[in-house]
């Protein structure tokens, strides 16, 4: 079916213009001529998005159909539409990108053949066409000749919903229907609303198929050894899996199968504010022609960026090909993972800088998904916020946490090591300082921290080294860095009371995972 007939199949009868999987340059041009942007001094093209500079998660719906009504864990973060009112929007939609230019970019999800799906994304902006063709995985020609969607997505940021007519809460909507294999944005510019609905779609269909969908990043040893890595944002995430002496992976989205971890994406999708080529090189490197830039602050003479005015976003963003990081794994593929690591940014100065996890621990600390939040820059300027996000991946996980937790437990029982490393605080009132936490983490991905003496954390209990090489050994035991022991009495009890309240909607949790969070 060629894609004037596959559109009309949609109810795009009458575009003005279709143009399917153009190249970046030849989309670049269209975008400068349509006035979407201008080109800096590196020849990105850069783009302001509005009113929507991050994900609307409040206008994110999934369709209540019968199909997959049990299915979903249903919530705050999984809200639903009517099947009627998602056909409405769906209708309009459709109705406005008539005579209009339509863009299509046909490409996949997954490096992995034998678990890769196939995305139609039809989007109303060469633009947000460009962000998805260098984010997704690039089909080949012969791959084009007789390519068929598993899913669509229709992108049209002109379309503005009426939400006492449709139903929604705001002009803008992301609607995901499962059961008819489509989703809609519409009302936003920000292209990540796209990216994240892939990997939405991906969370639900990856689990069917015994593939464990990871919000994380994944890089490989010179001996083939994969690891990935879980974080929130600030936790260091990008910048620890992004290692001289291993190939990057991925940076966002993989899946983890019986034989392989996978990276979901063609792409990365990095945030720039304060960004410089000193402290990260490799995303600095990438701002050239051929990426999308959102929202970053350029003088319009010289074409030059301020990467640290935050006037238009705090999340300003690029989107490139991973093509574009110097040291990648291009296929897409590693081995099976040996270490699993979960990130957290401790602000209160109690949890260990680096500690084992059992599969329970494993399932318990990955369900919570912790960090915390500081208004200001140092400890106790202001008190800190802890923030849980179910499995580092809250907004994009469609099914029963625990689901996702079991699969994690599976890959731990057959050999992998989990540990958490606290990239925050500790009671000095100072950051744990880089060059610490990467010699923690090397110390993790060879194996050398397994010979360590370790003792348990008395209310984490977590096991926790008494020594790594190139980290002073007194910084290990957080309660050695406090010189007030009432004050971290204190802190371990806010903390752990925070954990223990927020697993308290795990309804489905399994006894031995709730038992192994924290104990006052």
């Amino acid at each position: 079916m060629n894609i004037e007939a596959a559109l009309a199949d949609m109810g795009i009868i009458n575009a003005k213009a279709v143009y399917r999987n153009l190249t970046p340059a030849e989309l670049t041009e269209r975008a400068l001529a349509r006035g979407e942007g201008l080109l800096s001094n590196t020849g990105a093209l850069v783009v302001k998005t509005g009113k929507y500079t991050g994900r609307s998660a409040k206008d994110k719906f999934i369709v209540d159909s019968r199909g997959v009504h049990d299915e979903i864990a249903w919530g705050s973060v999984n809200m639903p539409i009517s099947q009627e009112k998602a056909d409405a929007i769906y209708a309009k939609t459709i109705a406005y990108l008539q005579n209009k230019d339509v863009f299509v970019f046909d490409g996949f999800a997954g490096a992995d053949p034998k678990h890769q799906k196939a995305f139609r994304v039809v989007t109303e902006l060469a633009s947000e066409n460009l962000f998805i063709h260098q984010l997704l995985r690039r089909p080949t020609a012969e791959q084009l000749e007789d390519f068929r969607e598993d899913f669509v997505i229709i992108a049209a940021p002109g379309f503005k919903c009426v939400p006492e007519i449709d139903g929604t809460r705001s002009e803008a909507a992301i609607l995901v229907d499962y059961e008819k294999k489509r989703v809609v944005i519409a009302g936003s510019q920000y292209a990540g609303e796209i990216k994240k609905s892939v990997f939405s779609v991906m969370n639900y269909l990856m689990p069917k198929e015994g593939v464990f969908p990871m919000h994380c990043s994944a890089n490989i040893g010179k001996d083939g050894d994969s690891a990935v890595f879980f974080g929130l944002s600030g936790t260091g995430k990008t910048t620890l899996s992004a290692d001289p002496n291993r190939k990057l992976i991925g940076d966002d989205e993989h899946g983890w199968s019986d034989d392989s971890v996978f990276n979901f994406e063609g792409g990365c999708y990095a945030k720039c504010i304060n960004l410089s080529a000193e402290n990260e090189p490799e995303i600095y490197g990438a701002i050239k022609f051929g990426s999308l830039v959102e929202n970053v602050v350029m003088d319009e003479e010289t074409r030059e960026f301020d990467f640290y005015d935050d006037s238009l976003a705090v999340n300003s963003r690029v989107g490139y090909p991973i093509e574009y990081i110097p040291n990648a794994e291009l296929s897409g593929v590693g081995s099976i993972p040996k270490t699993v690591i979960f990130l957290t940014a401790d602000a209160y100065g109690v949890m260990p800088p680096i500690s084992k996890l059992d599969k329970n621990q494993a399932a318990y600390y990955f369900m919570s998904g912790f960090t915390s939040k500081l208004a200001g820059t140092e400890i106790g300027v202001k008190e800190p916020v802890p923030t849980f996000s179910t499995c580092f991946g809250e907004p994009f996980l469609p099914l029963d946490p625990a689901l996702y937790a079991k699969m994690l437990m599976e890959k731990v029982e057959a050999g992998a090591k989990v540990y958490l490393i606290n990239t925050g605080w500790n009671g000095t009132g100072e950051r744990i300082k880089l060059r610490y936490t990467r010699a923690m983490v090397t110390a993790a991905l060879t194996g050398e921290i397994e010979k360590a003496e370790f003792v348990k954390d008395p209310v984490f209990g977590v096991e926790v080294p008494t020594s790594v090489e190139g980290v002073p050994s007194e910084i290990l035991i957080p309660a050695n860095t406090w010189e007030d022991k009432a004050a971290y009495d204190e802190k371990v009890k806010t903390l752990a009371t925070s954990f223990i309240e927020n697993f308290k909607k795990y309804t489905t949790a399994s006894a031995d995972i709730v038992a192994a969070g924290p104990k006052l």
